[in-house]
């Protein structure tokens, strides 16, 4: 993203006349061709006066009342392609780009003026749905005009805005992404900062090079100077680094002592070749020989331990001028008059994420199943009269009903927030799902009434009670009363047709896919389906078979225990991605081809070359076919949505630029996580599949994408280490000695338990050893050459000097 990368199109100022009403007065820097009273009445929400300060949020280029002209700034090309980052092309070339608005609005009382009060809003129109970052720009805006009213301060503003050099961010995929959301820790991807260093602060490639050749060492004198006890030989953790940061880096107890005898030599020689961009100070587990005890701090010759020996202070890139605390976010500042405005840019946010919303607050707002009225709906009651709140509202957004959120006598800013929370669940926090955010209104009111209603499927906040009494919309939703409200006529707005029949169970769809429990019968569907308006009893739904509702309490047990926003956003991201994958299974079923997911079948070893399964199938088939019924009447309505289109597009769009082809990586992790039992043979297909076709780093990320570290990270992968069979051992060996050739597959390496770490560095320095004897047995010359034959240590040697390759902004 260039530092004139257009971050503001428009800035816009409105003011309120006693006599005149909402009055837009000044458009910079050029008009926006769109009915300025609509734009008057955006900015200034009714009751505007009651609040000091209040937000809103609207958007732009949505339909044709609200499309702007085209302008200077909408037709920088460079700018079109770098505006958001990593998300999925449109499907339409020729749909206009949304424009985000951020406003302003706040009363100062004056009494020289009418009713005592000056009520001003002032707002910039941008590309980036990180909206809140130009917060401060406003009020320091706002205030700027109060004290002097002309249009050199919307120029100002504007200037300000678009000077702001966002060239330094790093531009993350989107599986990058999903694995920086997904973890906590503040490092992620700090490699990617390594081109914030300045030649002028003393760093560059040769020095650094220069610095970690003598580090090695330095490191290399003190371990000899160490002479452990003879015995049986530890592997040396030194040689499973990556530039010091070792694979146990991160915990108390992290390391293991090195060993002597046989191995000795090779650890010295592989000491040599440690040394890359990362490094972190390498820390020794504590002994847990009771002999020794671990607060010893000497050996029993007296020789300091390990852990006491003075280690060099290593290269740490997150020390560095300019870089963030926290790498989720890229941090700058920006000069407004006299002022450096602090600017902290989320790098993980996909565009139907828009502004700060909270999935937090919409749980604990909508929470209570009594409080829902109105007839049931197939389409929304997929748990009868037992369905959560939140899952009608699910409903409601992937099935292309018209939403409400009415906030009477509430901030408008916090009516919008509710809505953009709304399109953030439906679309699993922007990772999954999309065609939300094109449809929804955070602020409408009565002035464009007509225009917003007429948009199919939208997704509305207002704070004018009027609202209520409308036959306009499909599902209401009350925060002030935490209420949902069906409407009455929504049977017939949405007639319900039979469920298409699903296809007969074979073989070759069985026992692949463990799942909850199923949530009723077809024939509960059915009847539910043809049930009158109101009726009781129109599910017959379980309560032991409740998997949404399962689903939810776990929500509201993280939320009451305190976890925080991004674990609920993670679990959501789940949901809808469960959601997909079921859907696909059903479109498969009913119509015998799926057009966004994998086909599903089982894992088949009858071939010369055993085939691995995809999709989603079902330990249990029966309840696997419940389930499929009673969603069935939730997919077929949403296949009838833009965003099933957008499904579409982007399933084909992946086929195409996935780093992994040709595997269904969640299929295989789901099976290695939660199979009741799986075959030998499948185990080590599965692993050998995963070690051959993962290897580059596009391919390393894509497939931690896929491991959330709530629920485990590569913990799953790692147990089989212990498998009864060598090639399995081997091949997560393989897999995990690709892992740690990047840096974030080193950061998954560290989570894993003690036990797995020790198991894969101690399997791994003994395949490598056995690799090197095999080597020198063939080789009559007796040079050889590392990494030519070795998978693990992946660097050559040469006898009169060590080369190192070129990774992650290495040298």
């Amino acid at each position: 993203m260039g530092s004139d990368g257009g971050h503001c199109s428009f800035v816009l100022l409105a003011e309120f006349d006693i006599l005149a009403g909402a009055q837009l007065k000044y458009q910079f820097p050029q008009p926006l061709g769109v009915d300025e009273s609509v734009l008057a009445m955006s900015m200034l929400p009714d009751g505007a006066e009651t609040q000091l300060d209040d937000w809103t949020i609207f958007f732009l280029n949505q339909t044709a009342f609200n499309t702007i002209s085209p302008v200077l700034a909408l037709d920088t090309p460079e700018v079109r392609t770098t505006a958001l980052m990593g998300e999925p092309t449109s499907s339409s070339k020729d749909k206009p780009e949304l424009l985000c608005v951020l406003n302003l609005v706040r009363t100062k009382k004056d009494p020289n003026r009418d009713r005592g009060a000056w009520v001003l809003a002032l707002a910039i129109c941008t590309r980036h749905p990180f909206i809140q970052i130009f917060k401060p720009f406003l009020l320091m805006a706002l205030d700027d005009y109060f004290s002097d009213p002309s249009q050199d301060c919307l120029a100002r503003l504007f200037d300000a805005v678009n000077a702001m050099d966002l060239s330094g961010a790093p531009v993350l995929t989107r599986n990058e992404k999903m694995v920086m959301r997904f973890s906590e820790r503040k490092d992620i991807f700090a490699e990617k900062f390594t081109h914030l260093a300045q030649p002028s602060q003393g760093w560059n490639a040769s020095a650094l090079r220069r610095g970690i050749l003598m580090r090695n060492k330095e490191r290399e004198e003190a371990m000899v100077a160490v002479q452990p006890p003879t015995g049986q030989s530890s592997p040396s953790e030194a040689s499973f680094s990556l530039g010091g940061s070792a694979v146990w880096v991160g915990t108390d107890e992290s390391g293991f002592e090195v060993g002597s005898g046989e191995g000795e030599g090779e650890n010295d020689s592989i000491l040599s070749f440690v040394g890359t961009t990362i490094a972190e100070p390498i820390r020794r587990r504590r002994s847990t020989d009771a002999s020794s005890g671990s607060s010893q701090a000497h050996l029993k010759d007296g020789t300091l331990r390990p852990s006491m020996i003075h280690t060099p202070s290593y290269y740490d890139p997150t020390q560095r001028s300019g870089m963030a605390k926290d790498t989720h976010f890229y941090h700058t500042t920006v000069a407004y008059k006299d002022h450096q405005l602090p600017i902290k840019m989320p790098l993980s946010t996909f565009p139907e994420e828009v502004g700060d919303y909270s999935l937090i607050t919409l749980v604990k707002a909508f929470s209570s199943q009594a409080l829902v009225s109105g007839p049931q709906h197939p389409h929304l009651h997929t748990n009868g009269p037992q369905t959560h709140p939140i899952i009608i509202l699910f409903n409601a957004l992937v099935t292309g009903k018209r939403i409400i959120f009415l906030g009477h006598r509430k901030p408008a800013g916090e009516v919008s927030s509710f809505v953009l929370s709304a399109c953030a669940l439906g679309s699993g926090c922007g990772a999954v799902l999309r065609g939300f955010i094109e449809r929804s209104f955070p602020y409408a009111n009565l002035n464009n009434r007509d225009e917003w209603e007429a948009v199919p499927a939208y997704i509305a906040g207002v704070t004018n009670p009027i609202f209520k009494s409308s036959p306009t919309w499909d599902l209401l939703l009350d925060i002030s009363t935490g209420s949902v409200i069906v409407a009455r006529d929504i049977h017939s707005t949405y007639p319900v047709s039979a469920a298409m029949p699903l296809a007969v169970p074979n073989m070759a769809r069985s026992a692949t896919f463990s799942t909850e429990t199923s949530l009723g019968s077809e024939e509960d569907i059915i009847r539910s389906a043809n049930a009158k308006d109101g009726a009781k009893g129109d599910f017959v739904a379980k309560a032991d078979n409740n998997a949404d509702n399962l689903f939810i309490e776990d929500i509201k047990s993280a939320i009451e225990y305190h976890y925080g926003e991004s674990l609920v956003r993670v679990r959501f991201t789940e949901y809808v991605l469960r959601f997909v994958r079921l859907a696909s299974r059903y479109e498969e079923d009913t119509t015998g081809a799926t057009k966004f997911g994998h086909p599903s079948c089982s894992f088949d070893n009858r071939q010369p070359n055993p085939r691995l399964g995809s999709g989603i199938v079902f330990n249990d088939e029966a309840a696997g076919r419940k389930e499929l019924a009673a969603n069935s009447h939730r997919i077929e309505a949403w296949r009838k949505t833009n965003s099933y289109e957008y499904a579409c597009a982007d399933f084909r769009n992946a086929q195409l630029v996935d780093a992994i082809q040709g595997i269904d990586v969640g299929h295989q992790l789901f099976r290695m996580r939660n199979a009741r039992s799986m075959s030998d043979t499948e185990v080590t297909v599965i692993m050998r599949t995963l070690a051959e076709n993962i290897k580059t780093y596009d391919q390393v990320v894509e497939l931690l994408a896929h491991l959330m570290p709530h629920g485990g990270g590569l913990i799953h992968l790692a147990f089989s280490l212990f498998h009864q069979k060598e090639t399995v051992r081997d091949a997560t060996v393989d897999l995990f000695n690709q892992l740690r050739v990047y840096p974030v597959g080193v950061m998954f390496l560290q989570a894993l338990n003690h036990f797995q770490r020790y198991a894969y560095v101690r399997q791994a320095h003994a395949r490598e050893k056995r690799l090197q004897e095999q080597q020198q047995h063939q080789q009559q010359q007796p040079q050889s050459f590392y990494g030519g034959g070795s998978s693990f240590n992946n660097r050559v040697y040469s006898s009169d000097r060590m080369i190192t390759p070129t990774m992650n902004g290495g040298f």
